[in-house]
């Protein structure tokens, strides 16, 4: 048996799949998938640039589960983070 190198550990996950960008909740940790020809749906915006979550359990995908922005676009801690 060779070894590669590369571990199936090492996989992440994409947020979501080709075509697609994710979006948050307003004033919420919620998240979904949107196709790149489609505006957010009400109640969701796009993350700040810089700091959208590409893979599941990467950086921002984890900063995402305690911070969200309000409606004004500001960053904030979410009040219901555990």
């Amino acid at each position: 048996m060779a070894l590669t190198g590369c571990s199936v550990l090492d996989f992440k996950e994409d947020v979501c799949r080709g075509g697609e960008y994710p979006v948050m909740t307003v004033n919420g940790t919620g998240s979904a998938c949107v196709s790149e020809d489609d505006k957010p749906p009400k109640g969701y915006v796009r993350y700040p640039a810089g700091k959208v979550p590409e893979k599941v359990d990467d950086k921002w995908d984890v900063y995402w589960r305690t911070h969200t922005l309000d409606e004004h676009g500001k960053i904030i801690d979410d009040p219901d983070a555990p």
